[in-house]
């Protein structure tokens, strides 16, 4: 975080303290040091300068603390710790300030808010949270406000959009760090925006990225298997998502906001009725007061004959461009609506949108023409047409619930019933000539190394069950062995009944693979690249190689419409035969 002018550490705990006082937020530290002039936060040492405060992490498998004598060296002004420097054995030369709080990143964030003049109290803040589906459901929402004439930001894992600025976030990223958030926020304000929607991750939940801003409204998508390598368990990782939950019972901040929009926004809890999170987070929210009021908490689903939903749908029907339904939202009367989002999970995250947005009293015919004006979102069922025969597709999905319902998606796009006994595929078998084969889906995808690892064989297992035909490659091995994931991938297809080299296939290559892929496919037929979506690198070891999905797909195509071989797209994994040896370097 940088700025022209440079704030001290007492006018920034000051700031802190005024904004918190007598509420349940984190009180700030009490401090006795020398009050050093500050124009950021770094947790770098590489960074350091004069000016600059060292904050000593904490994270899975690092620790910022043994660096902090190195941090002094190279000139930091203030140490940010949650151990006492004697306990260290760091000598602080006088002028330099350590302040020793019990969370650094907590701390980190509302000292970001101090520095940005708590923008969050000026903006009406709708965080959005769940395993799949979170971009897509932030991106629908942000359409719908500003089809109902709302200057409205978005804060999203893929971009940045504060007024007519978009920036993009595409490298591996999640919702970024603290003093990131809190700028973005500032911007949007100066912009002249009232409302933004904000991409909460679990990581971003469980590290206070997000603690210091004040939330009106929180959507969940559905929470399923994920990050459990970070997490350590579902209930930790559950509880990590429940947090943006907790934010909306927070008190309010001793801070004015100007934003009239926000002292009379209700805050509203939108939960998704058909997911396994539903009943906790609504337990877990009964008869909790806000401003002495009970929460106000919305659902949507598309369970028929469910009567209490606030949101819902009904003659729906997919096609291979457009998904035309039936918007049905409590009070009002029912409204067609026609999107380019295919696929029933994009179905949820347009109500999961269309209920937030009623919960903001947002006009209903504003509501469906905002769904209407969402165009396909960057590596979302993303279609890659160079004129071949079959439909490519480039989609996120990266978890075992996303890869079903990418796959049923795709079936729906192409009118497939599905394999096995009595499908059209196997009807058509008996019949003469290719054109009575049933198209099928070709899915490819991978697992990340240094990840969830149990999710690599639920993929596996649902590829092969739900799919026609697998293509198991790489996606960020990062120092793990790609050999060893695809392996353990591979018997996973083979325990759920799929044949190698049969149903299912091993290419470490990804730009192989899907050259691989388009050789399979027949007319018809789709081919599924799952796992990068809008990424724009993939890791072997510690190196970030350049990579989009969506591009190597247009040259696999170019390469196989004119009959030639593929091209080397930069993978050190291009020369290496099926079935390798330690390709994580």
């Amino acid at each position: 975080m940088k700025s022209v002018v440079a704030l001290s550490l007492q006018t920034l705990l000051s700031a802190w303290r005024a904004a918190v006082e007598g509420t349940n937020h984190p009180q700030p530290p009490t401090y006795t040091g020398p009050d050093v002039p500050l124009n950021g936060f770094t947790e770098k040492t590489g960074e350091i300068a004069p000016g600059l405060a060292f904050v000593a992490r904490v994270r899975t498998g690092s620790d910022g603390h043994p660096y902090i004598a190195q941090a002094i060296e190279r000139g930091a002004s203030l140490i940010l710790a949650q151990r006492p420097a004697e306990a260290l054995g760091v000598v602080v030369p006088p002028g330099v300030g350590y302040l020793t709080v019990p969370d650094t990143a907590e701390a980190l964030a509302w000292l970001s808010a101090a520095w940005e003049g708590f923008p969050s109290q000026e903006l009406v803040v709708i965080g959005i949270t769940g395993t799949d589906g979170k971009t897509s459901t932030a991106n629908i929402l942000f359409s719908i406000l500003r089809a109902a004439g709302l200057r409205a930001g978005l804060l999203s894992t893929i971009r940045a959009v504060i007024g007519d600025e978009e920036e993009p976030l595409a490298l591996h990223v999640t919702t970024p760090e603290a003093p990131v958030v809190q700028r973005y926020l500032r911007r949007m304000v100066e912009a002249g925006l009232t409302h933004v929607v904000v991409e909460a991750t679990s990581h971003a939940l469980a590290q206070s990225r997000v603690a210091a801003v004040a939330f009106d409204a929180a959507i969940v998508t559905n929470i399923t298997h994920e990050h459990l390598d970070y997490h350590g368990s579902y209930d930790a990782y559950f509880a990590a998502k429940r947090r943006l939950f907790e934010r909306l019972l927070d008190e309010p901040l001793r801070v004015p906001p100007p934003n009239p929009l926000k002292t009379s926004t209700r805050r509203a809890a939108v939960l998704n009725r058909d997911d396994a999170s539903f009943a906790p987070l609504a337990a877990f929210l009964a008869g909790q007061p806000v401003d002495g009021q009970p929460l106000g908490v919305r659902t949507y689903g598309l369970l028929p004959g469910d009567i209490t939903l606030d949101a819902t749908a009904d003659n729906v029907t997919y096609g291979p461009d457009t998904t035309r339904l039936t918007l049905r939202l409590a009070g009002h009367a029912p409204l067609p609506v026609a999107s380019v989002l295919v696929g029933e999970f994009n179905v949820y995250n347009m109500l999961a949108a269309a209920a937030g947005a009623d919960a903001l009293g947002i006009d209903a015919q504003a509501i469906a023409a905002g769904l209407e004006a969402v165009g396909g979102l960057s590596g979302r069922m993303e279609r890659i047409d160079r004129g071949q025969p079959f439909l490519v597709v480039v989609d996120f999905a990266h978890t075992p619930n996303a890869l079903e319902r990418a796959i049923a998606a795709a079936r729906r796009m192409i009118g497939s019933e599905g394999r096995g006994p009595g499908s059209r595929e196997e009807r058509s078998s008996l019949e003469p000539g290719p054109w009575n084969l049933a198209p099928r889906v070709i899915a490819v995808f991978g697992s990340a190394g240094k990840r969830d690892v149990a999710k690599r064989r639920l993929m596996a297992d649902i590829s092969v069950r739900a799919a026609d035909l697998t293509v198991l490659t790489a996606e960020d091995p990062r120092t793990e062995s790609l050999d060893a994931i695809l392996s353990m991938m591979a018997d996973a297809a083979a325990a759920a009944g799929g044949i190698e080299g049969q149903t299912f296939w091993r290419v470490p290559d990804r730009g192989r693979a899907i050259y691989f892929a388009l050789t399979l496919a027949r007319p018809g037929d789709v081919v599924l690249l799952c796992g990068k979506g809008h990424e724009q690198s993939m890791a072997f070891g510690a190196t970030e190689y350049p990579w989009d999905d969506r591009r190597a797909a247009v040259a696999a195509l170019n390469a196989f419409l004119a009959g030639r071989e593929m091209v080397d797209l930069g993978l050190p994994t291009f020369a290496a035969p099926h079935n390798s040896g330690d390709l994580s370097n």
